[in-house]
């Protein structure tokens, strides 16, 4: 079992877990939607998702974003998951994410749908 994200109480007053499904999930929001240079000692480490939505929308970025999803997903998360497929869209002040990766160590297939307000 791994430390739920984002951290919190579970009704025990314990640190509440996850099982490994989840915990990949959650592993893949964080890249999506960590910043480079938000983190101290990895300042590679990221996507910078969240500013690309204030860019002039074409179908050059949304193909260059889905290579950098892709890439960031991979460089990170390349021991856990093999990303098949990213679809980003920017609707109004939201911003959704659809990945959809294998698991390594079980060869399944999964499916994870993120959404943010963009502040």
């Amino acid at each position: 079992m791994n430390l739920d994200f984002p951290l919190q109480i579970d009704p025990r007053g314990r640190t509440a877990r996850s099982n490994d499904d989840a915990h990949i999930r959650d592993l893949i929001e964080q890249v999506l939607f960590t910043s480079p240079g938000e983190r101290v000692n990895r300042p590679d480490f990221g996507t910078g998702l969240m500013q690309l939505v204030f860019a002039p929308a074409s179908q050059e970025l949304a193909t260059a974003t889905q290579f950098l999803v892709k890439g960031a997903l991979q460089q990170w998360l390349g021991e856990l998951i093999l990303v098949q497929d990213v679809v980003v869209e920017a609707t109004d002040s939201t911003l959704e994410v659809q990945v959809v990766y294998q698991i390594n160590r079980t060869q399944e297939n999964r499916l994870a749908q993120f959404s943010r307000e963009v502040p």
